[in-house]
């Protein structure tokens, strides 16, 4: 039986992004993470390998963090494996 991907869509404020980003990777069967504007516009998008956690993505999430500090209203993206 082959696993399929799906994805699901949260709107978030700005400044609660980072933490529901770190939120849905502590999930685990997260594959991909795009985030995007008011507008619909991905403004970064990353993948989430399973071995790839903790240390090795904080400099991404600094990133984010600093991306979306200004935004009103983001739009969260998350692909999963079933």
């Amino acid at each position: 039986m082959s696993k399929q991907n799906y994805t699901e869509e949260f709107s978030v404020n700005g400044d609660q992004v980072v933490e529901k980003v770190k939120q849905l990777i502590k999930e685990g069967n997260v594959r991909r993470v795009i985030i995007k504007n008011e507008k619909g516009e991905s403004i970064m998008e990353f993948p989430v390998t399973a071995g790839v956690v903790g240390v090795l993505l904080l400099p991404t999430l600094a990133a984010l963090g600093a991306a979306v500090a200004l935004m009103a209203q983001c739009t969260i993206a998350v692909e999963r494996r079933d």
